[in-house]
């Protein structure tokens, strides 16, 4: 019964194994006709890539035309922005002059004011000496008019009519 095992053993392995190292007959002409049709297909395959390729190579083209884009309009908004920062520099100068404006104008203002007050106090000053000045030469008249009037009846007379006597 050794034996048999053995022997069925060595036919199991053995067998198959010359059959696959036997060399194959040649292809069919059923072979050929997949294998052409296999080769159209590939090629069908291929030239369908190739059409995919040029597709991503212009989307990659318009992409970079839109990058270009992107990068004009970022140029642009730096210009927008240094234009920005000329506003904001004039507007600070504009500023400073106004300052600069109104600190001489509110300097004019208190000069003129004064020089008002001061105008004033001294015309009054110049008013009340004047004015005492009047009437001291009225009283000296009036005094005159009195002493006249002493040796003058007539004139004494006018004098106590107008209230002066």
């Amino acid at each position: 019964m050794r034996m048999v095992a053995l022997g069925l053993i060595f036919l199991i392995f053995i067998l198959p194994s010359g059959a696959l190292c036997a060399e194959p007959s040649g292809f069919t002409q059923q072979d050929r006709e997949l294998l052409l049709t296999l080769k159209v297909k590939v090629e069908e395959i291929d030239k369908r890539f190739e059409q995919i390729d040029k597709r991503f190579e212009q989307i990659d083209k318009r992409f970079e035309q839109l990058d270009k884009r992107f990068e004009q309009i970022d140029k642009r908004f730096e210009q927008i922005d240094k234009r920005f920062e000329q506003i904001d520099k004039r507007l600070a100068f504009i500023q400073q002059i106004l300052v600069a404006m109104f600190g001489v104008f509110g300097g004019l203002c208190a000069v003129f004011v004064g020089l008002l007050l001061w105008d004033r106090r001294t015309f009054k000053e110049m008013a009340k000496r004047e004015a005492l000045k009047e009437v001291e030469e009225r009283s000296r008249i009036v005094e005159a008019l009195r002493r006249y009037s002493e040796k003058e009846p007539r004139m004494a007379e006018i004098l106590r009519s107008l209230g002066l006597l």
